[in-house]
């Protein structure tokens, strides 16, 4: 049994202003490449990591050009929706996103948790399971439901597809993340994740899998992105698992394509924000912001219309995301 990877591929209809290319014609190259990829290693799946879009209300025509292409898999794709690609990171509004009318035509089928989808080919079986982006879902009370999930015992593999914060070693203080090592315990043969853009490879723990190649596009001017190169990932099942990272020829080197001028500005904004933190953390007199309490505070707040939380819900994970990548987002 074949699968073929991908995750983060932030389809919109605009240049951000850190390239210097046409994105929007990007996007397409490396859409059609990773097509021909799949068809050449004659792949069964197409698993995605979330994120399809870069907002869940993108524009239909852009969508419609995008279902052309995506069409042309011509296999089942198994995708979980990223933070960009619902309301106020609720899952529960996929129904109103672009994301959720793809689903709905039947071009690709939506991981929600709990589910289990069984896969059978040549005796077979692969069970697969996903969790959507929501805000809690790299809190320390709840990471382990969406992270860590048994096998059937009727499934010889499991692979689990996650839209987290899921890192290789700590991040920043106040950004919640998830360690490898803290969902070791997992029986998911393969953890697929997307939503950290930088990645972190392919990674193998107790015999298990962990999986972030990173978005296939570079949307952010930091200097770990100007150094990557975007790619896909190759899976193959047999009596063991076969896993292969494949560089985009269509990803251009990062100077040909990021603005340094603009990733030397944001790297001084950052290091001043940096300092700014530090120095208020250091004067030992404000209490820390938690900002799950204020998520919190905010859904159940009965006094705010549905539309209010959803666009507070969305600028705070904004602010959340461009920090965890170290760049400026243009929205």
């Amino acid at each position: 049994m074949k699968f073929l990877f991908f995750t983060d591929s932030h389809i919109r209809g605009t240049t951000p202003k850190n390239r210097k290319d046409n994105f929007y014609e990007t996007l397409k190259a490396k859409f059609l490449e990773i097509i021909d990829i799949s068809k050449k290693l004659d792949v069964d799946y197409i698993l995605h990591g979330g994120d399809w879009f870069d907002r869940p209300d993108i524009s239909p025509s852009i969508v419609r050009e995008f279902a052309i292409i995506i069409k042309k898999f011509e296999k089942p794709v198994y995708t979980v929706a990223g933070n960009h690609d619902i309301y106020g990171h609720n899952p529960d509004t996929i129904g109103r996103t672009m994301l959720g009318l793809l689903e709905g035509t039947g071009m690709v089928t939506l991981l929600r948790h709990g589910d289990e989808v069984l896969l059978k080919k040549n005796g077979i079986t692969v069970c697969i399971t996903g969790s959507s982006y929501n805000y809690d879902i790299d809190s320390e009370e709840n990471y382990k439901k969406y992270y860590i999930v048994k096998k059937p015992p009727h499934a010889d593999y499991a692979i689990n597809i996650i839209h987290g914060m899921l890192l290789s070693k700590p991040f920043f203080e106040g950004i919640p993340y998830t360690l490898l090592d803290d969902i070791k315990d997992t029986e998911a043969d393969i953890t697929l994740a997307g939503h950290y853009h930088s990645g972190f490879g392919i990674r193998k723990q107790n015999g298990k899998f962990f999986i972030n190649t990173g978005s296939i596009v570079r949307v952010s001017n930091s200097l770990a992105e100007i150094e990557r190169r975007p790619g896909v990932v190759f899976i193959e099942i047999k009596d063991k698992i076969y896993v292969e990272e494949i560089q985009l020829k269509t990803a251009l080197l990062g100077e040909e394509v990021l603005d340094k001028d603009k990733i030397e500005v944001s790297k001084d904004r950052n290091l001043k924000l940096h300092e700014f933190y530090q120095g208020i953390s250091n004067s030992g007199q404000y209490k820390k912001v938690d900002i799950l309490q204020i998520i919190n505070e905010i859904v159940s707040d009965e006094n705010l219309s549905p539309k209010i939380k959803e666009e507070a819900l969305r600028r705070i994970g904004i602010a959340r995301e461009s920090l965890s990548k170290g760049g400026e987002e243009d929205y």
